[in-house]
Order: structure tokens, then C-alpha cells, then sequence
């Protein structure tokens, strides 16, 4: 490999196994690690690691330069539910991060940038069933206002710099390697945790409420598949689906290895936000344009998390 990979939020939910997937690919010393904090131990141990404020473009730079690096997956972000709490640094975080890398681009320091979006960028006028690839665009949550800037972002150094940036509109993200990072879908991971402790679990979004999922293995290779393909004429934030189920649906496919599960409900501040979002996407796009398809349906997820969870079925 001539050039060397740089995933910035190494330590973070998607980040994790993006950085381990990328290393068996790649190898482990042609994908570095980087973070403001240590991520766990494989992480760390399996190849180079950079401590990294994103915020810090010097910063970047001076990795870049000192690992020959090409290509960027800018994993940084406050998520939902942290940045309703601080409006402003979720704003700064996730647009600074975004310019530096989309500059250093710009510059030529970089040749391909990986970004990912969030179906965060649609609102509550957005159509709820198989909502489409173009569409009405009007988030209600701060997080959702930076991916809808940050699309606008990337089309636009696509267009008038010739920035090679690609993008997923990622759904509620379920993996049992890491703990989950202040989103509204958290509860699809915590209640395997709850359901294996104490058989019980008391979710913070209504019984009924149905929103796009995917298993985090298909979202790692939506995201390496979308870089490996042939670069296209301009930017896309591609819809991917794959699941779509209510806390309700998912106790159900849980009880069915977990007779004695219970569920309760007990909504919080994070149901408005759930509210706005899709229930289903229309990702015929993606599928189309670099052949995306999703592998682990409800059942094999609930049999992988309780697996990986080592819980014996």
C-alpha cells in the first residue's frame, strides 16, 4: 500500500472496529488510530496510534505529513442527546473537525475523505416509510442541523474544489464491542446489557417507535465498500437500510432466547427527538449506484449480541 489511512475517533462506537476491519484489510501499520483519548486495548496494541485534537488543524497535518497519509475517516461527532445539552460545542466540534479536514483536502494533503451523515438530517416533515435519497431536508436537533450543514459542506468542496468525500446517512448503529456514545437509539445496545443482568429493562422511547437500525458489522462494510468503489461524478450522502423495529419488536426477538425478559416503558426527552426521524429508508441508490446490501436481519443481531454479550443460548 502506498499510502496510509488516518481514522480520526478511533476510540468511539464506530470508530473501534472500523479502525480493526480497515487493518485486516490493509494491515496494521497502513491504518492509523487516532483520538483525544486511548482507545481499548486492540486498538492500541494492533497497530499506530495518535493522540489528536480534530479541532487542531496543525494537529492533523503533522500526522498526515508523518505517516504518509492519503486517505481520512472523520468519525468525530457529538451525537443527539449530548448536543441538545450543549447546543454551541456540538456545533463547533462537529464543524471544525469537518473544515480541517475538508481544507487539508483542499490543499492536497489528503486525496479521499470518508464522513459520515446521519438520517439526524431529516425532520419531522421529512415522509416517514422508505423516505427517499432526495427529499425534504429539516432537522429538529442541533446534531441533525450539523449533518444537514456538513452534506451541504462536502457537496460544495466536491463541486468547487474537486474534494473527493463520501458519505453515509448512517441509522441507529447496534454493536456489543463498545459502549454506546449519547444517541437517541442507545437503548437498541443497553438493553442486551439489561436483559442479560436483571432479565428486565425499562426503555427511555415508547413502545411503538419504530426507526431505522443496522447491525454494526453492515454499517463497516457499507462504509468501506462506499470507499473501495470507483469515485463518481459528485457527492452523495447515500440512505443505507437494513432494519426498522420498536423497542417492543426487538424485547419480542430478545424473549425469544430470554423467556423471562421483561420490558417496561418510560419515555424521555430523547422520544421528541425519535419522533422526527424515519421509520424506514428508500436506499435503492446506494444499492444501485456501488451495490450496498445489508446482511444480519433482527433474529442473527439478537443471537450475535447475546453471543458476543456471552451469554449462552
Amino acid at each position: 500500500m502506498d499510502s496510509k489511512i488516518l481514522i480520526i475517533g478511533s476510540s468511539g462506537q464506530i470508530g473501534t472496529e472500523l479502525v480493526l476491519s480497515l487493518r485486516k484489510i490493509y494491515g496494521n501499520e497502513n491504518v492509523i488510530a487516532s483520538d483525544i483519548r486511548k482507545g481499548n486495548y486492540e486498538v492500541m496494541e494492533s497497530g499506530p496510534f495518535e493522540f489528536l485534537d480534530v479541532t487542531n488543524k496543525s494537529e492533523i497535518q503533522k500526522i498526515i505529513e508523518k505517516h504518509q497519509v492519503k486517505e481520512v475517516y472523520l468519525m468525530v461527532a457529538i451525537l443527539s442527546v449530548i448536543a441538545e445539552q450543549n447546543p454551541k460545542m456540538a456545533w463547533d466540534l462537529n464543524m471544525s473537525a469537518l473544515f480541517n479536514v475538508l481544507d487539508l483536502a483542499k490543499e492536497g494533503q489528503i486525496k479521499k475523505i470518508f464522513w459520515p451523515s446521519s438520517i439526524a438530517v431529516f425532520g419531522p416533515d421529512t415522509p416517514k416509510y422508505n423516505t427517499p435519497q432526495d427529499t425534504i431536508i429539516k432537522p429538529s436537533t442541533v446534531y441533525g442541523i450539523s449533518k444537514q450543514a456538513g452534506e451541504n459542506w462536502c457537496a460544495y468542496y466536491s463541486n468547487k474544489y474537486d474534494v473527493d468525500v463520501r458519505s453515509l446517512r448512517y441509522p441507529g448503529l447496534i454493536s456489543y464491542k463498545t459502549t454506546p456514545g449519547g444517541g437517541t437509539t442507545d437503548y437498541a445496545v443497553e438493553i442486551f446489557y439489561e436483559a442479560i443482568k436483571r432479565k428486565s429493562y425499562t426503555s427511555f422511547l415508547s413502545e411503538n417507535t419504530v426507526l431505522p437500525m443496522m447491525y454494526m458489522d453492515d454499517a463497516i462494510n457499507a462504509t468501506i465498500g462506499l470507499m473501495q468503489k470507483e469515485r463518481n461524478s459528485g457527492y452523495v450522502s447515500y440512505n443505507v437500510g437494513s432494519l426498522s423495529f420498536s423497542p417492543a419488536q426487538l424485547a419480542e426477538a430478545i424473549k425469544k432466547r430470554i423467556p423471562e425478559f421483561t420490558i417496561s416503558y418510560k419515555p424521555d426527552a430523547r422520544q421528541e427527538i425519535a419522533n422526527s426521524w424515519p421509520q424506514s429508508v428508500d436506499d435503492s441508490v446506494a444499492r444501485k449506484n456501488w451495490g450496498w446490501q445489508p446482511k444480519v436481519d433482527l433474529d442473527e443481531m439478537v443471537r450475535i449480541m447475546l453471543l458476543g454479550l456471552h451469554y449462552t443460548i
